[in-house]
């Protein structure tokens, strides 16, 4: 994916950023380039701008390796490895230190005149930049948000290696990246135009961010109910799995997230979801069913009833540590695994969402047995997907429903494909929060 230019970049950040609307949000643009992305995503958001100002330290002799970064409020970040690597001496890092962080300070007065840095203090500061190369200015970023007093800190950029993304979520509640890479030697080669960001252009962005212009959410907002939100660890077939659980107050039901790979609980298409269904008060758990050196083994991806298993297990923590009805929200292969995992006649799932989802990859005597009501979302345009969800489909007794979203493909990247799976997710959990049965099938398809 090429970026035509920053502004560009920002648009379709703030896509995958839709699940902070609402949330008291504030945008961070890094200086300089990462103002102009910046810029893009509190539009849409309808969140006020700001500006973080980080300095990279060089080594002196090699100024493209990068030993360290400082912010405002202090804040000093080093790379051990590279301090070590390049043999620099506490007093070579100080010298090297000092004038850089006099031009940051010159920075961030310069940005600063005429205007008031907005508060952070219990707030989500979300921190835009162009992209990460070695993720040290961003670590620096986080640690001066956190300073400031933000109570949550979201990392956003277009473009990033897999390695720092992961590194990051050490110190940035969550991580959204567009394009991850296993190697990237420069964020530049990403954009078609990746001309210099002047500080003419900064002071003019903010300037017009001060009057921003309202943005039309995706999804009406309603008023939000008060949410809890918690990072828990469970128990599950021999593994300990790392979720993110989120209770509105007087939550009817909770859904479980189940993907088969990827950053199930950190994808921005699975928080955007989980996001409009607790503003419709339910609680969502945001799960990774596979362990980081799992998601990388084919055989484990592929492997549905391991996947099934775990998701058993925790529905029922989920269920013992909530109290609340639980339904299942499957994904690739995890909706093969939501629909193993609710068979059983003791599982007691409410109600089932696919999303693109193979259904197909349960088994046909498991989606036989299921009971609990379920939908199969399928883009119009996931030809060979759709085809494989209709054949699941017939081998099924329990209500259920294939739900084609006109145009979409199989990422529902289009614009409103998003909006429209979390909607019919939405309408179906919330129809189907009593008790399912066993009483005569209905079948629908669209």
């Amino acid at each position: 994916m090429l970026f035509d230019d920053r502004r560009q970049a920002g648009r379709q950040l703030a896509w995958h950023l839709e699940f902070l609307r609402g949330h008291n949000a504030v945008v961070l643009g890094l200086a300089r380039g990462g103002v102009p992305v910046a810029y893009e995503v509190a539009q849409e958001l309808g969140a006020p701008l700001d500006v973080l100002v980080v300095r990279r330290l060089r080594v002196p002799w090699q100024p493209e390796w990068t030993f360290g970064a400082i912010g405002e409020q202090g804040v000093r970040v080093l790379d051990d490895a590279v301090v070590q690597a390049a043999g620099l001496s506490p007093a070579e890092q100080t010298a090297v230190e000092k004038p850089v962080r006099t031009e940051l300070d010159r920075w961030a007065h310069r940005y600063g005149t005429g205007r008031q840095a907005v508060p952070l203090a219990g707030r989500t500061a979300v921190i835009v930049d162009d992209g990460l190369t070695t993720g040290v200015t961003a670590r620096a970023a986080c640690r001066v948000a956190r300073a400031r007093g933000a109570a949550e800190v979201v990392l956003a950029v277009p473009v990033g290696p897999v390695a720092v993304v992961t590194e990051l979520r050490e110190v940035a509640d969550d991580v959204v990246c567009l394009q991850t890479l296993r190697h990237l030697d420069s964020v530049g080669a990403w954009y078609h135009d990746f001309a210099r960001t002047s500080d003419a252009e900064v002071a003019d962005l903010l300037a017009r961010a001060a009057h921003p212009v309202p943005a039309v959410p995706l999804v009406a907002a309603a008023p939000s109910p008060r949410l809890s939100h918690r990072q828990v660890q469970l128990p599950a077939a021999g593994e300990w799995l790392a979720a993110r659980l989120t209770l509105p107050a007087a939550a009817p039901a909770v859904v479980a997230f189940a993907h088969g790979s990827g950053s199930g609980r950190h994808g921005p298409h699975n928080r955007y979801i989980a996001d409009v269904l607790n503003r419709a008060g339910l609680g969502t758990l945001l799960l990774d069913l596979l362990t980081e050196d799992e998601e990388h083994d084919r055989d484990k991806v592929f492997d549905v009833l391991l996947l099934a298993r775990r998701l058993r297990a925790a529905s029922v923590w989920l269920r013992h540590e909530t109290g609340l009805p639980v339904a299942h929200f499957g994904r690739g292969t995890g909706a093969a695994a939501a629909l193993e995992a609710a068979c059983a006649p003791e599982a007691d799932i409410r109600s089932i969402v696919s999303r693109g989802g193979r259904p197909d990859l349960a088994a046909p005597a498991a989606l036989a047995r299921v009971r609990a009501p379920t939908l199969l979302i399928v883009g119009g345009r996931d030809t060979a997907v759709l085809e494989r969800n209709r054949l699941a489909a017939g081998r099924m007794h329990c209500e259920h429903r294939v739900a084609v979203v006109p145009g979409a493909t199989h990422l529902f990247t289009e614009p409103g494909a998003l909006a429209t799976v979390a909607e019919l997710a939405e309408d179906w959990f919330t129809a189907h929060l009593a008790r399912p049965t066993a009483a005569a099938p209905l079948r629908r398809s669209a």
